[in-house]
């Protein structure tokens, strides 16, 4: 399968929840109890399972992960570099100019996990698949550190309180400590986080897809063009000259341009509306990114093909 057809259930996932919300009229306390329900418990058992499971070699994979941060902090400092242009909106309903785009900055670095490890395993199977989960494992405390840093800052919360209370930075930190403890999960406590990280899935993209808004402030259009054009152009393209100059080929090279090109994460919608930040612009930024993944990974992996 082409990963233009891996995106259309999780893009069609987020149709359905823009559906569900404005048919069913389940209420405002249902979607509000979902997204409290992804946020503190199927997120944090998604990351913990991943993490807990995922064989990590640190020594061997110093060069691939260290192009992965290269990737990642690309498209932070080209995210800070648009500041401005949210800067210049006025104050709206979205919230204030800071929280806005401490909101929307996550959408230029953050990633989609689930679309990765398929993505993975399509071009190179069980060892792309463990090389994306060493990839993820090691990129996941950044992302999370990287965004509730930044809404704590805008939002006038205690940074070190809200990162030491964020659960999908426990998760994180569970899962890697556990991970390096040579431990083994037992079989029914891993029946059970599989579970729990399956629904996670659906139920987190039908929750981005309950808030999606399809309208977008024309004073804020620019910026969120750049942040897309930022994940899904500038980010992979870093990626790419990372691994080159790390001298990466093969599975990690594959992996880590990949990487760089996936859609943003729906987990930074999550994030944003629990710390109070633009829920709704950071649900059209990832339901953007996703369609615009549908483009722009088979571009990415022609040139795979054809480095």
């Amino acid at each position: 399968m082409s990963p233009a057809l891996l995106l259309l259930p999780d893009f069609a996932l987020i149709l359905l929840g823009f559906g569900l919300r404005r048919t069913m009229r389940l209420g405002e306390h249902f979607w509000s109890g979902l997204e409290k329900l992804i946020y503190f418990v199927l997120f944090p058992a998604l990351l913990f399972h991943a993490i807990a499971r995922t064989r990590i070699d640190f020594a061997a994979a110093a060069p691939f992960a260290l192009s992965g941060v290269a990737a990642m902090g690309g498209g932070m400092l080209l995210g800070l570099l648009l500041r401005p242009l949210f800067d210049a909106r006025p104050t709206s309903a979205a919230g204030p100019r800071g929280m806005v785009f401490a909101s929307r900055f996550q959408c230029a670095f953050r990633f989609n996990s689930y679309i990765g490890l398929a993505v993975a395993g399509k071009l190179h199977g069980e060892a792309g698949i463990a090389a994306m989960g060493i990839l993820i494992g090691a990129m996941v405390p950044i992302a999370n550190l990287a965004s509730v840093w930044m809404l704590a800052r805008h939002g006038q919360l205690g940074v070190l309180r809200e990162i030491a209370r964020n659960p999908l930075i426990l998760a994180t930190l569970a899962g890697l400590l556990f991970n390096l403890g040579g431990a083994a999960l037992p079989e029914v406590a891993g029946q059970f986080l599989a579970r729990l990280s399956e629904a996670s899935i659906a139920l987190g993209l039908l929750a981005v897809g309950a808030a999606l808004s399809v309208r977008q402030e024309s004073a804020a259009r620019l910026a969120s063009v750049g942040l897309l054009g930022v994940k899904l152009l500038a980010v992979p393209a870093i990626a790419w000259l990372a691994a080159r100059t790390l001298g990466l080929d093969g599975v990690y090279f594959d992996v880590v341009v990949m990487f760089g090109a996936l859609p943003t994460a729906s987990s930074a919608y999550i994030l944003a509306m629990r710390m109070g930040g633009d829920g709704p612009g950071v649900a059209w930024l990832i339901s953007a990114s996703t369609l615009g993944a549908m483009l722009t990974m088979p571009l990415w992996l022609v040139a795979l093909g054809a480095a």
